[in-house]
């Protein structure tokens, strides 16, 4: 899973640089572009999990996480 972890840490330094208004229009764009690319390889490396995790579980359906403790 290190290439989901790797792409979430290059997205976050993508936002902050474009939140501090550092690169120009050019690199902005460019910045952008790659932020794109990287949400794709984390959607579906989630995917990927998703999916093992149903393979995983009895029935093969997802249960949402209830945080309630009773």
């Amino acid at each position: 899973m290190a290439k989901f972890e790797d792409s979430i840490k290059e997205l976050e330094k993508i936002v902050k640089s474009l939140e501090d208004g550092e690169p120009n229009l050019d690199e902005s764009l460019k910045n952008f572009e790659k932020g794109i690319s990287l949400i794709k390889v984390c959607q579906k490396e989630l995917e990927s999990a998703e999916n093992k995790i149903k393979e995983l579980t009895e029935d093969g359906q997802t249960k949402p996480f209830n945080d309630d403790a009773e």
